[in-house]
């Protein structure tokens, strides 16, 4: 069930990016230490939950402000500047709120978004490990003769379950009981809430970045699921939609975020580092060297957040006015962003040791966070395959397979 909560009202795009910027410096006070001791963070999800920004894509009409991409896009960026980890608990929250709006009905979308104006959070229960593919659930929901489902499976790296209060899990729907699912069995998505008899959330993540995610395993045991609670997934990918790229979009966010905090780590190391005695250069911040390094990685920083900022405007021209060739032009822009949020975020949380000297690399400074970070995140999907779509897009114009990751 929702914990009770007094939850603040966002009144409109200006005072939601104030709200983020707001947290993001809260979510850093204590990043360090959470991360280093593994802390998982309720304090800052009950934070995050009162805040409002939950409530930021409800559609108007179910009494949201449906902000623009460019809008949540800062402010999973903001958030991840604070806390990677915190800001990524979310991600999954905004995704299924997106499936709702594709392929729920307007009972389900009333009940659901309704739940989140008053302060749920959903997180997701998606990835199985093998030796089946990537694209097979073997999660299933089987319907009971009553009309309602039981959902059996195991899923992993379901981020953000240990907060939510409801868990969305991603399930096949075989047409016979006997039927082992395939990449071509219908898929739907069933919302199950967080205590239902059946579920257990497992606290087994033992990543080594985004430690405090709790993107552990969910099990599930003949789970009741009424009809209400389930929402057709497969037929999303039927037509041209952004759903894929803006999901991409956020996890995009995420690894500026962590490269602009990089960033501001190391312009901050710099100004306490020793200059190089070759230099001759009074401090380090006059020495020709480091400024050449600074300024190599302010340039892949800064043009990754520009490219983010383009491919948000391309999701929103996208939802404006969708087609067949909008829809293809929006997962390319955010390929591309991703694909330059990931050389950010790599680079500059290594520049950073470059730019701070050897001081910076204690344990009790913790900075190996920044890398650990971003190599765990960029590792949620191949940015090679982005290249290659990217490629074949602007050499023969082949559009983009439709899928969650593009």
């Amino acid at each position: 069930m929702t914990e009770p909560l007094t939850m603040a009202r966002i009144v409109d795009t200006a005072e939601a990016l104030a709200v983020a910027a707001r947290l993001s410096g809260s979510f850093a006070a204590e990043a360090s230490t959470r991360d280093a001791e593994r802390l998982l963070p309720y304090e800052q999800v009950c934070e995050l939950k009162r805040s409002g920004l939950l409530t930021l894509s409800v559609p108007a009409e179910h009494g949201g402000l449906d902000v623009p991409a460019t809008v949540l896009a800062e402010v999973f960026r903001l958030l991840a500047h604070g806390d990677p980890s915190v800001a990524q608990i979310p991600h999954s929250h905004f995704t299924f709120l997106e499936v709702l709006r594709l392929q729920g009905t307007e009972r389900q979308r009333g009940f659901f978004y309704g739940l989140v104006l008053e302060g749920a959070l959903f997180a997701n229960a998606q990835s199985e490990r093998g030796p089946h593919p990537i694209d097979v659930d073997t999660t299933v929901l089987l319907r009971r003769g009553a009309g309602d489902y039981l959902l059996t499976g195991r899923k992993f790296y379901s981020t953000g379950a240990l907060f939510a209060d409801w868990i969305v899990v991603r399930a096949s729907v075989p047409a016979d009981a006997a039927d082992a699912p395939t990449a071509a069995t219908p898929k739907a998505v069933a919302f199950v809430p967080r205590h239902a008899p059946g579920l257990t959330v497992i606290d087994d993540w033992d990543g080594m970045g985004q430690r405090t995610t709790a993107s552990g395993s969910v099990t599930l045991d003949e789970v009741r699921v009424p009809a209400d609670h389930v929402v057709p997934f497969t037929p999303i990918f039927r037509r041209p939609t952004v759903y894929g790229a803006r999901a991409q979009l956020w996890h995009a966010a995420l690894d500026v975020g962590i490269a602009t905090a990089a960033l501001e780590e190391g312009v901050r190391l710099a100004a306490r580092a020793r200059p190089h005695f070759e230099s001759g250069a009074p401090v380090a911040t006059d020495d020709p060297t480091l400024i050449q390094s600074a300024g190599e990685v302010a340039v892949t920083v800064r043009a990754a957040q520009a490219l983010l900022g383009e491919a948000a405007r391309a999701v929103d021209a996208a939802t404006a006015d969708l087609t067949e060739d909008t829809a293809a032009a929006a997962s390319i822009a955010v390929a591309t962003a991703k694909v330059a949020a990931e050389r950010a975020a790599l680079r500059a949380s290594t520049a950073l040791f470059e730019l701070g000297g050897t001081r910076s690399a204690t344990v009790s400074a913790n900075l190996s966070r920044f890398w650990r970070d971003a190599r765990t995140h960029t590792l949620h999907d191949p940015t090679r395959w982005k290249l290659h779509h990217i490629g074949r897009y602007l050499l023969s114009g082949t559009r983009p397979p439709r899928h969650g990751q593009l």
